[in-house]
Protein backbone atom coordinates (compact mmCIF):
# COMPACT_ATOMS: atom_id res chain seq x y z
CA UNK A 1 0.00 0.00 0.00
CA UNK A 2 0.99 3.49 -0.58
CA UNK A 3 -0.10 7.23 -0.70
CA UNK A 4 -1.64 8.22 -3.91
CA UNK A 5 -2.97 11.60 -5.09
CA UNK A 6 -5.75 11.67 -7.66
CA UNK A 7 -6.24 14.74 -9.77
CA UNK A 8 -9.18 15.47 -11.96
CA UNK A 9 -11.86 17.38 -14.25
CA UNK A 10 -14.21 16.51 -11.16
CA UNK A 11 -15.36 14.17 -8.33
CA UNK A 12 -18.53 12.79 -8.22
CA UNK A 13 -18.73 12.13 -4.47
CA UNK A 14 -22.43 10.76 -4.41
CA UNK A 15 -22.18 12.07 -0.76
CA UNK A 16 -25.14 14.30 0.35
CA UNK A 17 -26.68 16.67 -2.14
CA UNK A 18 -23.90 18.89 -2.77
CA UNK A 19 -21.50 15.81 -4.64
CA UNK A 20 -19.93 17.27 -7.20
CA UNK A 21 -16.09 18.91 -6.71
CA UNK A 22 -14.99 21.11 -9.93
CA UNK A 23 -11.05 20.52 -10.69
CA UNK A 24 -11.22 18.11 -7.64
CA UNK A 25 -8.45 15.92 -5.78
CA UNK A 26 -8.57 12.88 -3.97
CA UNK A 27 -5.80 11.45 -1.57
CA UNK A 28 -5.51 7.68 -0.81
CA UNK A 29 -3.64 6.80 2.35
CA UNK A 30 -2.83 3.13 2.31
CA UNK A 31 -6.17 1.87 1.38
CA UNK A 32 -8.67 4.68 2.86
CA UNK A 33 -9.85 8.30 1.90
CA UNK A 34 -7.65 10.66 3.32
CA UNK A 35 -8.58 13.70 1.97
CA UNK A 36 -10.86 15.18 -1.17
CA UNK A 37 -11.77 18.53 -1.89
CA UNK A 38 -10.77 21.05 -4.63
CA UNK A 39 -7.50 21.29 -5.97
CA UNK A 40 -4.69 22.20 -3.70
CA UNK A 41 -7.05 21.47 -0.47
CA UNK A 42 -4.80 18.37 0.29
CA UNK A 43 -3.34 18.91 4.04
CA UNK A 44 0.44 20.00 3.69
CA UNK A 45 1.26 17.16 5.66
CA UNK A 46 0.23 14.67 3.05
CA UNK A 47 3.09 13.17 0.80
CA UNK A 48 2.46 11.07 -2.17
CA UNK A 49 3.68 8.11 -3.58
CA UNK A 50 2.14 8.58 -6.74
CA UNK A 51 0.36 11.48 -8.49
CA UNK A 52 -2.29 10.55 -11.11
CA UNK A 53 -2.69 13.89 -13.14
CA UNK A 54 -6.00 13.35 -14.99
CA UNK A 55 -7.37 16.44 -16.15
CA UNK A 56 -10.44 14.69 -18.76
CA UNK A 57 -11.28 12.40 -16.38
CA UNK A 58 -14.05 12.00 -13.43
CA UNK A 59 -13.60 9.96 -10.41
CA UNK A 60 -16.74 8.75 -8.44
CA UNK A 61 -17.09 5.60 -6.18
CA UNK A 62 -16.83 2.29 -7.52
CA UNK A 63 -20.33 0.41 -9.09
CA UNK A 64 -21.78 -2.33 -6.59
CA UNK A 65 -23.26 -4.95 -7.96
CA UNK A 66 -25.72 -6.77 -5.42
CA UNK A 67 -26.94 -9.50 -7.19
CA UNK A 68 -25.29 -12.14 -9.49
CA UNK A 69 -23.95 -15.44 -10.15
CA UNK A 70 -20.53 -14.83 -11.26
CA UNK A 71 -19.31 -18.34 -12.06
CA UNK A 72 -22.62 -18.28 -14.64
CA UNK A 73 -20.36 -16.04 -17.62
CA UNK A 74 -19.66 -19.69 -18.61
CA UNK A 75 -23.06 -19.90 -19.72
CA UNK A 76 -23.31 -16.43 -21.44
CA UNK A 77 -25.34 -17.47 -24.97
CA UNK A 78 -25.77 -20.64 -23.75
CA UNK A 79 -29.74 -20.59 -23.25
CA UNK A 80 -31.55 -17.56 -24.77
CA UNK A 81 -34.96 -16.51 -25.12
CA UNK A 82 -37.02 -18.98 -23.06
CA UNK A 83 -38.98 -18.14 -19.69
CA UNK A 84 -36.82 -18.32 -15.88
CA UNK A 85 -38.43 -21.90 -14.97
CA UNK A 86 -37.99 -23.27 -18.60
CA UNK A 87 -34.62 -22.10 -19.22
CA UNK A 88 -33.74 -23.35 -15.39
CA UNK A 89 -35.37 -26.88 -16.00
CA UNK A 90 -34.07 -27.33 -19.21
CA UNK A 91 -31.15 -25.74 -20.03
CA UNK A 92 -29.16 -24.41 -16.51
CA UNK A 93 -29.73 -26.86 -13.84
CA UNK A 94 -28.70 -29.91 -16.07
CA UNK A 95 -25.39 -27.99 -17.01
CA UNK A 96 -25.02 -27.44 -13.39
CA UNK A 97 -24.50 -30.79 -12.48
CA UNK A 98 -21.62 -30.59 -14.11
CA UNK A 99 -20.05 -28.15 -12.24
CA UNK A 100 -16.94 -28.73 -10.73
CA UNK A 101 -14.86 -26.34 -8.71
CA UNK A 102 -12.44 -25.46 -11.24
CA UNK A 103 -15.41 -24.44 -13.92
CA UNK A 104 -16.67 -22.20 -10.72
CA UNK A 105 -13.51 -21.03 -10.28
CA UNK A 106 -12.43 -19.76 -14.35
CA UNK A 107 -15.96 -18.38 -14.70
CA UNK A 108 -15.36 -16.28 -11.65
CA UNK A 109 -12.20 -14.67 -12.79
CA UNK A 110 -13.92 -14.13 -15.80
CA UNK A 111 -16.64 -12.32 -14.43
CA UNK A 112 -14.10 -9.93 -11.96
CA UNK A 113 -12.46 -9.26 -15.10
CA UNK A 114 -15.69 -7.89 -17.06
CA UNK A 115 -16.80 -6.50 -13.76
CA UNK A 116 -13.21 -4.48 -13.09
CA UNK A 117 -13.14 -3.21 -16.85
CA UNK A 118 -17.05 -1.92 -16.42
CA UNK A 119 -16.24 -0.22 -13.30
CA UNK A 120 -17.65 -2.69 -10.61
CA UNK A 121 -15.59 -3.37 -7.67
CA UNK A 122 -18.10 -4.78 -4.75
CA UNK A 123 -20.05 -7.71 -6.27
CA UNK A 124 -22.71 -10.00 -4.35
CA UNK A 125 -22.51 -13.51 -5.43
CA UNK A 126 -24.72 -16.85 -4.35
CA UNK A 127 -23.49 -19.97 -6.27
CA UNK A 128 -21.53 -23.32 -5.22
CA UNK A 129 -17.65 -23.90 -4.50
CA UNK A 130 -17.44 -20.51 -2.54
CA UNK A 131 -14.13 -21.16 -1.58
CA UNK A 132 -12.98 -21.17 -5.52
CA UNK A 133 -15.39 -17.91 -6.07
CA UNK A 134 -13.72 -16.75 -3.03
CA UNK A 135 -9.81 -17.85 -4.29
CA UNK A 136 -10.51 -15.86 -7.38
CA UNK A 137 -11.83 -12.46 -5.52
CA UNK A 138 -8.56 -12.58 -3.53
CA UNK A 139 -6.30 -12.52 -6.42
CA UNK A 140 -8.55 -10.28 -8.70
CA UNK A 141 -8.40 -7.94 -5.90
CA UNK A 142 -12.22 -7.05 -6.17
CA UNK A 143 -14.56 -6.96 -3.04
CA UNK A 144 -17.25 -9.44 -2.44
CA UNK A 145 -19.88 -10.27 -0.53
CA UNK A 146 -20.49 -14.05 -0.58
CA UNK A 147 -23.10 -16.82 -0.53
CA UNK A 148 -23.10 -20.90 -0.98
CA UNK A 149 -26.68 -21.10 -2.78
CA UNK A 150 -28.39 -23.74 -0.44
CA UNK A 151 -31.70 -25.42 -1.72
CA UNK A 152 -33.74 -26.56 1.26
CA UNK A 153 -35.39 -29.02 -0.62
CA UNK A 154 -33.75 -32.60 -1.92
CA UNK A 155 -30.69 -34.59 -0.77
CA UNK A 156 -28.35 -31.67 -1.11
CA UNK A 157 -29.86 -29.56 1.95
CA UNK A 158 -28.00 -30.89 4.89
CA UNK A 159 -24.52 -30.30 2.63
CA UNK A 160 -25.58 -26.74 1.80
CA UNK A 161 -26.26 -26.29 5.35
CA UNK A 162 -22.52 -27.67 6.64
CA UNK A 163 -20.70 -25.79 3.80
CA UNK A 164 -22.41 -22.82 4.43
CA UNK A 165 -21.64 -22.64 8.08
CA UNK A 166 -17.95 -23.78 6.82
CA UNK A 167 -17.54 -21.18 4.29
CA UNK A 168 -18.70 -18.59 6.37
CA UNK A 169 -16.26 -19.49 9.42
CA UNK A 170 -13.44 -19.96 6.94
CA UNK A 171 -13.84 -16.58 4.64
CA UNK A 172 -16.23 -13.99 6.51
CA UNK A 173 -13.82 -10.72 6.96
CA UNK A 174 -10.96 -13.22 4.54
CA UNK A 175 -9.12 -11.47 1.66
CA UNK A 176 -7.72 -8.61 3.74
CA UNK A 177 -11.24 -7.88 4.69
CA UNK A 178 -12.71 -7.63 0.67
CA UNK A 179 -14.69 -10.65 1.28
CA UNK A 180 -18.07 -10.60 3.14
CA UNK A 181 -19.91 -13.99 3.90
CA UNK A 182 -24.17 -14.51 3.98
CA UNK A 183 -26.06 -17.28 4.11
CA UNK A 184 -27.70 -17.91 0.76
CA UNK A 185 -30.74 -20.35 0.99
CA UNK A 186 -32.14 -19.87 -2.95
CA UNK A 187 -35.76 -18.99 -2.89
CA UNK A 188 -38.86 -19.34 -1.13
CA UNK A 189 -39.86 -22.24 -3.29
CA UNK A 190 -36.54 -24.00 -2.87
CA UNK A 191 -36.53 -23.60 0.68
CA UNK A 192 -39.29 -24.52 3.01
CA UNK A 193 -40.09 -22.51 6.30
CA UNK A 194 -38.28 -25.10 8.70
CA UNK A 195 -35.22 -25.28 6.34
CA UNK A 196 -35.09 -21.49 6.44
CA UNK A 197 -35.93 -21.18 10.41
CA UNK A 198 -32.58 -23.52 10.53
CA UNK A 199 -30.63 -20.87 8.61
CA UNK A 200 -31.92 -17.93 10.43
CA UNK A 201 -31.00 -19.13 13.58
CA UNK A 202 -27.03 -20.29 12.01
CA UNK A 203 -27.08 -16.32 10.59
CA UNK A 204 -28.24 -15.02 14.14
CA UNK A 205 -25.73 -17.16 15.45
CA UNK A 206 -23.31 -16.34 13.52
CA UNK A 207 -24.01 -12.79 13.09
CA UNK A 208 -24.32 -12.63 9.39
CA UNK A 209 -26.55 -11.84 6.57
CA UNK A 210 -28.82 -13.51 4.26
CA UNK A 211 -29.36 -13.11 0.36
CA UNK A 212 -32.31 -14.44 -1.18
CA UNK A 213 -34.60 -14.65 -4.62
CA UNK A 214 -37.79 -13.08 -3.37
CA UNK A 215 -41.19 -12.70 -5.61
CA UNK A 216 -39.23 -12.77 -8.96
CA UNK A 217 -42.08 -14.25 -10.99
CA UNK A 218 -45.24 -14.79 -11.08
CA UNK A 219 -45.29 -18.54 -11.55
CA UNK A 220 -42.99 -18.64 -8.10
CA UNK A 221 -45.68 -16.10 -6.52
CA UNK A 222 -48.99 -18.04 -7.26
CA UNK A 223 -47.11 -21.18 -6.34
CA UNK A 224 -46.38 -20.03 -2.74
CA UNK A 225 -49.49 -18.75 -2.25
CA UNK A 226 -51.28 -21.98 -3.34
CA UNK A 227 -48.95 -23.60 -1.22
CA UNK A 228 -48.90 -21.68 1.89
CA UNK A 229 -51.95 -19.27 1.52
CA UNK A 230 -49.86 -16.39 1.72
CA UNK A 231 -47.72 -14.18 -0.78
CA UNK A 232 -44.01 -15.45 -0.44
CA UNK A 233 -42.75 -11.71 1.45
CA UNK A 234 -45.77 -12.24 4.12
CA UNK A 235 -44.55 -15.94 4.29
CA UNK A 236 -41.03 -15.00 4.40
CA UNK A 237 -41.85 -12.43 7.30
CA UNK A 238 -43.93 -14.93 9.42
CA UNK A 239 -41.39 -17.14 8.87
CA UNK A 240 -38.71 -14.55 10.67
CA UNK A 241 -36.54 -14.21 7.99
CA UNK A 242 -36.62 -10.59 8.23
CA UNK A 243 -35.27 -10.43 11.52
CA UNK A 244 -31.99 -10.64 10.48
CA UNK A 245 -30.61 -8.32 7.52
CA UNK A 246 -31.92 -9.85 4.48
CA UNK A 247 -30.66 -8.60 0.94
CA UNK A 248 -33.74 -9.71 -1.46
CA UNK A 249 -33.44 -9.98 -5.01
CA UNK A 250 -35.63 -9.14 -7.55
CA UNK A 251 -38.90 -8.40 -5.45
CA UNK A 252 -41.10 -8.02 -9.01
CA UNK A 253 -44.19 -9.53 -7.78
CA UNK A 254 -45.40 -7.26 -4.98
CA UNK A 255 -48.71 -5.65 -3.63
CA UNK A 256 -48.86 -2.62 -1.41
CA UNK A 257 -48.63 -4.92 1.90
CA UNK A 258 -45.83 -6.64 0.25
CA UNK A 259 -44.24 -3.26 -0.15
CA UNK A 260 -45.07 -1.83 3.49
CA UNK A 261 -43.63 -5.10 4.92
CA UNK A 262 -40.03 -5.06 3.06
CA UNK A 263 -39.62 -1.38 3.39
CA UNK A 264 -40.79 -1.43 7.60
CA UNK A 265 -38.78 -4.42 8.23
CA UNK A 266 -35.60 -2.56 6.02
CA UNK A 267 -34.95 -5.11 4.01
CA UNK A 268 -32.39 -4.34 1.20
CA UNK A 269 -33.88 -5.36 -2.17
CA UNK A 270 -31.51 -6.06 -5.42
CA UNK A 271 -33.32 -4.72 -8.59
CA UNK A 272 -31.99 -6.48 -12.04
CA UNK A 273 -34.03 -4.88 -14.59
CA UNK A 274 -32.42 -6.45 -17.74
CA UNK A 275 -32.08 -9.99 -16.87
CA UNK A 276 -36.14 -9.41 -15.27
CA UNK A 277 -36.74 -7.92 -18.62
CA UNK A 278 -35.24 -10.87 -21.07
CA UNK A 279 -36.49 -13.73 -19.18
CA UNK A 280 -40.01 -11.60 -19.27
CA UNK A 281 -40.30 -11.84 -15.56
CA UNK A 282 -41.68 -8.70 -15.00
CA UNK A 283 -40.97 -5.15 -13.88
CA UNK A 284 -40.12 -4.28 -9.93
CA UNK A 285 -41.71 -1.64 -8.81
CA UNK A 286 -39.07 0.08 -7.78
CA UNK A 287 -40.60 4.07 -8.07
CA UNK A 288 -43.51 2.67 -5.48
CA UNK A 289 -40.34 0.76 -3.28
CA UNK A 290 -38.24 3.80 -3.39
CA UNK A 291 -41.42 5.97 -2.03
CA UNK A 292 -42.45 3.62 0.68
CA UNK A 293 -38.94 4.16 2.01
CA UNK A 294 -37.05 0.77 0.88
CA UNK A 295 -33.77 0.63 0.35
CA UNK A 296 -33.19 -0.76 -3.16
CA UNK A 297 -29.53 -1.32 -4.78
CA UNK A 298 -28.77 -2.59 -8.11
CA UNK A 299 -27.37 -6.09 -9.87
CA UNK A 300 -27.07 -7.46 -12.79
CA UNK A 301 -27.89 -11.03 -12.29
CA UNK A 302 -25.78 -13.63 -13.84
CA UNK A 303 -24.50 -13.74 -17.35
CA UNK A 304 -26.32 -16.20 -18.47
CA UNK A 305 -29.75 -14.63 -18.30
CA UNK A 306 -28.41 -11.01 -18.63
CA UNK A 307 -25.89 -11.28 -20.76
CA UNK A 308 -23.18 -9.19 -19.28
CA UNK A 309 -22.32 -7.64 -16.24
CA UNK A 310 -22.15 -3.99 -17.04
CA UNK A 311 -23.54 -2.17 -14.06
CA UNK A 312 -23.29 1.37 -16.42
CA UNK A 313 -26.08 -0.46 -19.05
CA UNK A 314 -27.90 -1.78 -15.56
CA UNK A 315 -28.07 1.59 -14.00
CA UNK A 316 -29.53 3.13 -17.56
CA UNK A 317 -32.08 0.44 -18.17
CA UNK A 318 -33.32 0.53 -14.50
CA UNK A 319 -34.12 4.51 -14.85
CA UNK A 320 -35.96 4.37 -18.42
CA UNK A 321 -37.82 1.12 -17.65
CA UNK A 322 -39.40 3.01 -14.17
CA UNK A 323 -40.33 6.06 -16.54
CA UNK A 324 -41.95 4.03 -18.98
CA UNK A 325 -43.41 1.51 -16.54
CA UNK A 326 -45.04 4.48 -14.61
CA UNK A 327 -45.99 6.74 -17.51
CA UNK A 328 -43.28 9.31 -15.46
CA UNK A 329 -40.61 11.05 -17.19
CA UNK A 330 -39.60 11.84 -13.27
CA UNK A 331 -39.53 8.24 -12.21
CA UNK A 332 -35.63 7.43 -11.50
CA UNK A 333 -34.04 10.57 -12.16
CA UNK A 334 -30.03 10.02 -12.85
CA UNK A 335 -28.94 10.88 -9.33
CA UNK A 336 -31.23 8.19 -8.15
CA UNK A 337 -30.29 5.73 -10.73
CA UNK A 338 -26.44 6.27 -9.38
CA UNK A 339 -27.03 6.19 -5.83
CA UNK A 340 -28.81 2.66 -6.52
CA UNK A 341 -25.69 1.92 -8.40
CA UNK A 342 -23.20 3.04 -5.68
CA UNK A 343 -23.89 4.25 -2.07
CA UNK A 344 -27.30 2.89 -1.67
CA UNK A 345 -26.09 -0.66 -3.06
CA UNK A 346 -23.02 -0.12 -0.87
CA UNK A 347 -25.85 -0.14 2.04
CA UNK A 348 -27.82 -2.68 0.54
CA UNK A 349 -25.33 -5.16 0.95
CA UNK A 350 -24.24 -3.92 4.92
CA UNK A 351 -21.14 -2.27 3.28
CA UNK A 352 -22.32 1.13 3.32
CA UNK A 353 -20.20 2.12 6.48
CA UNK A 354 -17.10 1.34 4.53
CA UNK A 355 -17.57 1.89 0.55
CA UNK A 356 -20.21 3.45 -2.09
CA UNK A 357 -19.02 7.00 -1.34
CA UNK A 358 -15.69 8.77 -1.99
CA UNK A 359 -15.41 10.61 1.85
CA UNK A 360 -12.62 11.18 4.26
CA UNK A 361 -12.38 7.90 6.10
CA UNK A 362 -13.99 5.37 3.90
CA UNK A 363 -12.43 2.51 1.94
CA UNK A 364 -10.97 3.70 -1.15
CA UNK A 365 -12.97 2.16 -4.07
CA UNK A 366 -13.18 4.60 -6.93
CA UNK A 367 -13.35 4.62 -10.53
CA UNK A 368 -12.40 7.18 -12.92
CA UNK A 369 -14.15 7.96 -15.92
CA UNK A 370 -12.66 8.83 -19.18
CA UNK A 371 -15.15 12.28 -20.29
CA UNK A 372 -12.69 13.22 -23.70
CA UNK A 373 -15.16 11.11 -25.50
CA UNK A 374 -17.59 12.41 -28.41
CA UNK A 375 -20.30 10.51 -27.10
CA UNK A 376 -20.04 12.96 -23.56
CA UNK A 377 -19.74 16.02 -25.24
CA UNK A 378 -21.24 18.94 -23.99
CA UNK A 379 -21.14 18.64 -20.38
CA UNK A 380 -24.50 20.07 -19.08
CA UNK A 381 -25.00 17.31 -15.93
CA UNK A 382 -22.64 15.11 -14.96
CA UNK A 383 -25.23 12.90 -13.20
CA UNK A 384 -26.93 12.74 -16.73
CA UNK A 385 -23.96 11.81 -18.41
CA UNK A 386 -22.68 8.69 -16.41
CA UNK A 387 -26.53 7.76 -15.53
CA UNK A 388 -27.56 7.95 -19.84
CA UNK A 389 -24.53 8.35 -21.55
CA UNK A 390 -21.36 6.47 -20.37
CA UNK A 391 -21.02 3.23 -21.20
CA UNK A 392 -17.96 0.29 -19.61
CA UNK A 393 -15.42 1.07 -22.32
CA UNK A 394 -15.04 4.97 -20.24
CA UNK A 395 -13.88 2.96 -17.26
CA UNK A 396 -9.86 3.75 -17.75
CA UNK A 397 -9.28 2.98 -13.76
CA UNK A 398 -10.14 1.29 -11.30
CA UNK A 399 -8.81 1.57 -7.23
CA UNK A 400 -10.23 -1.10 -4.95
CA UNK A 401 -8.82 -0.91 -1.50
CA UNK A 402 -6.29 1.33 -2.16
CA UNK A 403 -5.03 -1.31 -4.66
CA UNK A 404 -4.71 0.55 -8.90
CA UNK A 405 -6.56 -2.97 -10.26
CA UNK A 406 -6.71 -1.27 -14.03
CA UNK A 407 -5.09 1.50 -15.42
CA UNK A 408 -5.67 3.05 -19.08
CA UNK A 409 -8.06 -0.22 -19.52
CA UNK A 410 -5.15 -2.77 -18.46
CA UNK A 411 -5.62 -5.23 -15.74
CA UNK A 412 -3.26 -5.42 -13.14
CA UNK A 413 -3.89 -8.05 -10.62
CA UNK A 414 -5.02 -10.75 -14.07
CA UNK A 415 -3.70 -12.05 -17.21
CA UNK A 416 -6.78 -11.11 -19.41
CA UNK A 417 -5.45 -13.63 -22.07
CA UNK A 418 -5.36 -16.06 -19.94
CA UNK A 419 -8.29 -15.95 -18.36
CA UNK A 420 -10.78 -15.69 -21.65
CA UNK A 421 -8.51 -18.55 -22.94
CA UNK A 422 -9.34 -20.90 -19.64
CA UNK A 423 -12.77 -19.62 -19.35
CA UNK A 424 -13.31 -20.51 -22.34
CA UNK A 425 -12.09 -24.06 -22.46
CA UNK A 426 -13.64 -24.70 -19.46
CA UNK A 427 -16.89 -23.74 -21.04
CA UNK A 428 -16.49 -26.19 -23.78
CA UNK A 429 -15.49 -29.35 -21.27
CA UNK A 430 -18.60 -28.14 -19.54
CA UNK A 431 -20.44 -29.23 -22.76
CA UNK A 432 -18.60 -31.95 -23.50
CA UNK A 433 -19.64 -33.54 -20.13
CA UNK A 434 -23.59 -32.41 -20.56
CA UNK A 435 -22.99 -34.20 -23.95
CA UNK A 436 -21.29 -37.52 -23.01
CA UNK A 437 -24.09 -38.49 -19.87
CA UNK A 438 -27.08 -38.67 -22.95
Amino acid sequence: MSNLLIKCMAVLTMDGEADIIRDGEIAIKNNQIYHVGTAGTTPADFKPDQVMERPQMVAMPGFVNCHTHAAMTLFRGYADDMPLMQWLKEKIWPLEEHLTPNHVYKGTLLSCAEMIKGGTTTFTDMYFAMDRVAQAVEESGMRAVLSRGMVGLGPNAEKAMKESITFIEQWHGGAGGRVTAMFGPHAPYTCPPEYLKRVIEQARKMNVGIHIHLAETEDETSEIIERYGRSPVILMEETGLFEVPVLAAHCVHLDDRDIEILARNRVSIAHNPQSNMKLASGVAPVTRLKEAGALVGLGTDGAASNNNLDMLEEMRTAALLQKVSTGKATALPAREALRMATADGALAVGLGDRVGKIKPGLLADLILLDMHKPHLYPLHDLHAHVAYAASSADVDTVIIDGQVVMENRRLLTMDEDKVLQEAQAAAESLIKAKEARK
